[in-house]
């Protein structure tokens, strides 16, 4: 009987790290801060119309600005913290580490916003930014009082821009609209096998990213 139970034991814990691996490598290739450098790309491809005034060369110019804005300075920020030892873990486990790096963030979106709209960057990147700006503040406040997953708030975004794609072009956006659904619903699912959040905490998160996307389209139209 003991030794059924260790096997049974061994098998569930090899198919929890069968789950456990991809959804860690999932929550490091969805991680917010490199989405919306991915998202920069998909909206090229999806709508190059809104992209029609801008040079090659420039493209790669503006995939080094949304880079820095949203990876490199709030990536560089979190190390440091780390190594002044102002937080315990760079993955902010502890809502108290999420702070300084959003607080840091809501500066560098901002800054990044005011740049690409000063220099009348595409409307997409410009809501893109925007609502990530609204997104940082609507986290770090509601972190105050609850935990949200950034994850999925980020995964949000995704779903949200995608509508805001459908209601400024006339090509079908069905097709994206389910990718983006199936990519939220994977980095959701994810953040669950690994216990790094509650459903409701990942359906929050959902929800914020969702919301600040159309607010920001709606509030620069």
């Amino acid at each position: 009987m003991n030794q059924a139970s260790e096997i049974k034991g061994q098998e569930v814990k090899q198919q929890s790290l069968a789950l456990r691996i991809p959804a860690m490598v999932l929550s490091y290739v969805f991680h917010p801060v490199f989405m919306p450098l991915m998202m920069t790309y998909v909206l090229y491809m999806l709508v190059p119309a809104q992209f029609a005034g801008i040079l090659q060369a420039k493209m790669g110019l503006l995939y080094i600005q949304v880079a820095l804005h949203s990876a490199f300075f709030p990536l560089l920020t979190v190390l440091l913290l780390k190594g002044l030892g102002l937080i315990e873990s760079i993955h902010m486990h502890n809502p108290k580490d999420r702070i300084i790096p959003l607080m840091a963030s809501m500066i560098f979106y901002f800054w990044g916003y005011w740049v690409f709209k000063n220099n009348n960057e595409p409307e997409v990147i410009r809501v893109l930014f925007l609502g990530g700006f609204w997104g940082v503040i609507a986290v770090f406040m509601i972190s105050i009082f609850f935990k949200i997953s950034m994850h999925t708030a980020s995964a949000g975004s995704i779903v949200g821009l995608i509508v805001v794609v459908m209601l400024i072009s006339p090509v079908n956006m069905v097709l994206p609209l389910f990718i983006a659904l199936l990519v939220a619903g994977v980095i959701g699912t994810a953040r669950l096998i690994l216990s790094a959040h509650t459903s409701s905490e990942i359906w929050l998160g959902y929800f914020v990213g969702f919301l600040v996307q159309i607010a920001a389209y709606w509030y620069l139209s």
